[in-house]
């Protein structure tokens, strides 16, 4: 029990614990019983082996009693709390001794070889180099190979020697050509959620810790955590489905359909050729709100198409299950409950492992059952369109399960659907699929190029609960949405751009104003205002007298298809020249009617493209 009006020493390190992995007690806001609990711990109680407590502490500090006024979820009191947090500090405390035990043995382990090294010849001196005697007597050679570490180290910037300027791991610079082909892609991603109804949002980059934990699986474990933390514990966020229902639960929304287009962060093992970073774009459409079943999740799906076809990317498939289905399979081979969903993430990687590495990871790391893992391994070979539902029904063990029953009616209706959607030859039902994030209650689906090897560039599903996890009472949101692969397209993109050779337009640039003799410069920025004016994208030479070569070289570099030269006698004429850069047949055009013959150059232009 709790001490009346202060709390022991225990109770404080059990609240400490608690907070280690929490900004406030009553989850992801600030509410009375945080209140309450701080007025129990006097600031005289804080000390250095409360690090937590005291952020806790100290933060809450900004807030008005107005504002911690929420009550907490049900069932949550100071009792329950300190339990907890008790718990898992001793959890914290067994885990800590343990790497404390693991460092000792290795660095005795060192030592022993260290000195075995060192009777054998030669003495090792303050700097860690080694001196060894010359038989002859007297005079001794160092070895320099540690002071040859610290000189590259200071080389790579750690010792104020030269810095080597690299991006950080899973991160990189984008070239303007990459960045022109970046442009183009998400103007058509846009173009096609706009088409679909959608409408935009922003979240922040990082979110409450607690917000984000809990909801990925076993990549949970891939969640960067930042250091400074301003009074709150704070991650970046892993992706955008979380935020978006934390949005929709904080707001108080019950429907809204849309898309948003942002950098979300992993700390995952890179792989530039396969498209995969630590940092990296991710487009998101999502539906919420109460609907009849699998219309919205067609949608998705029909979206997804949309934008490959666009893209003209080449043989498409769209993989498709159902959580209910699987959790029903599941059941059916003899999962343990609640082994349903690190199973569930087992059978995810079945994409980029063969079957045997799958069933050694649960029979050997999961210790599952081999049988129960071997009748598994039976179920998720199949594959096929509408007529596998019927399949799997004619299934006497599947028919008797009643979330098998109630998945694969939503599958075949969602099948339904897709075919009416003009998507029904891409969409494949597949119960290898499982995608292994925690907060899918429905329909899942993932899009695979036929050519290349860049793994899955589009997934997403249905997560009815997702929003309820942050509404103190539970309210439900019913959502379902895609994610598109975004990098994986550009690197498959980009090298086919690369393979190609041709140049890419960097710029827009419609028209460069050039000059054919010195002192023009003024007469070029008066006609560049009011090209700008009329909305024309135009540029010039930012040296006073260029040469007119150079200016015209320019434009053949940079793909600009038209460049209007001024001359002494054209401005006495108020005329000018229009050059069409890639033909460049020349004509002249009277100053007032420039504009007029200009953009009907440009539209016959872009209606050729």
């Amino acid at each position: 029990m709790t001490h009346p009006g202060r709390l022991s020493r225990s109770q404080l390190l059990a609240l400490d614990g608690y907070l280690s992995s929490r900004t406030y007690l009553t989850g992801a806001a600030a509410g009375r019983l945080d209140s309450e609990a701080r007025a129990l711990v006097p600031s005289a109680d804080l000390s250095e082996e409360t690090p937590h407590l005291r952020r806790w502490h100290a933060h809450l500090a900004s807030y008005t009693p107005a504002e911690l006024s929420a009550p907490p979820p049900a069932g949550q009191t100071l009792e329950t709390v300190l339990r907890i947090g008790g718990d898992e500090a001793r959890a914290q405390l067994d885990v800590e001794l343990a790497r404390l035990g693991a460092l000792k043995a290795r660095l005795s382990s060192d030592c022993g070889d260290k000195t075995r090294a060192d009777s054998a010849g030669g003495k090792t001196d303050s700097s860690g180099d080694k001196t060894r005697t010359d038989s002859g007597g007297g005079k001794t050679r160092t070895d320099s190979s540690s002071g040859k570490k610290r000189q590259e180290s200071a080389r790579s910037g750690g010792g104020g020697g030269k810095l080597i300027l690299k991006t950080a791991k899973g991160t990189r610079d984008f070239q303007p050509a990459q960045m022109a082909l970046r442009e183009r892609v998400f103007d058509t991603i846009v173009k096609t959620f706009k088409r679909h109804g959608a409408e935009t949002i922003d979240t922040p980059v990082f979110e409450l810790k607690e917000v984000l934990t809990g909801k990925y699986g076993e990549d949970s474990k891939l969640i960067y955590d930042l250091a400074d933390q301003g009074g709150e514990i704070l991650s970046l966020r892993y992706d955008l489905t979380v935020p978006f229902a934390r949005y929709v639960a904080m707001n108080k929304i019950s429907s809204i359909k849309r898309y948003q287009i942002a950098k979300v962060y992993r700390r995952d093992q890179p792989s530039q050729a396969r498209g995969r970073f630590r940092e990296f774009y991710q487009c998101d459409f999502d539906i919420a709100g109460q609907y009849d079943p699998m219309v919205p999740d067609a949608e998705c799906v029909r979206i997804v198409a949309e934008i490959l076809r666009s893209l003209q990317l080449g043989g498409f498939v769209v993989k498709v299950n159902h959580r209910q289905i699987l959790d029903g399979l599941f059941e059916v081979c003899g999962v343990p409950a609640d082994k349903f969903r690190t199973i569930c993430s087992s059978v995810d990687k079945l994409d980029k492992s063969p079957w045997e590495e799958v069933k050694r990871e649960m029979v050997d790391e999961k210790h599952l059952a081999p049988a129960v893992a071997d009748r598994i391994g039976h179920y998720v070979q199949f594959s096929g369109g509408p007529e596998l539902v019927k399949t799997l029904l004619a299934d006497p063990a599947l028919a008797a399960n009643k979330s098998v029953c109630a998945g694969l009616d939503a599958m075949q209706a969602f099948l339904d659907y897709c075919v009416l959607f003009g998507t029904g030859a891409e969409v494949r039902f597949d119960l290898s699929l499982a995608r292994g994030l925690d907060y899918y209650t429905g329909v899942i689906y993932e899009a695979i190029l036929l050519e290349g090897d860049v793994g899955s560039i589009a997934g997403g599903g249905r997560y009815d609960g997702l929003v309820g996890m942050f509404e103190p009472k539970g309210r439900s949101v019913p959502c379902v949405g895609v994610s598109i692969g975004i990098e994986r397209l550009f690197a498959l993109m980009e090298a086919r751009a690369d393979a190609a050779a041709g140049k890419t337009r960097t710029t827009e640039t419609e028209v460069y104003v050039c000059s054919a003799q010195k002192g023009l410069m003024e007469e070029r920025m008066k006609l560049l205002t009011t090209l700008w004016q009329a909305d024309v994208k135009a540029e010039q030479s930012y040296k006073k007298n260029p040469k007119l070569l150079q200016q015209l070289q320019y434009c053949e570099d940079h793909g600009i298809p038209y460049a209007v030269i001024l001359g002494s006698s054209e401005l006495e004429r108020g005329v000018v020249k229009l050059r069409h850069v890639s033909s460049r047949a020349e004509e002249e055009v009277a100053r007032a009617e420039l504009l007029h013959v200009l953009r009907a150059k440009l539209a016959a232009e872009h209606v050729q493209r």
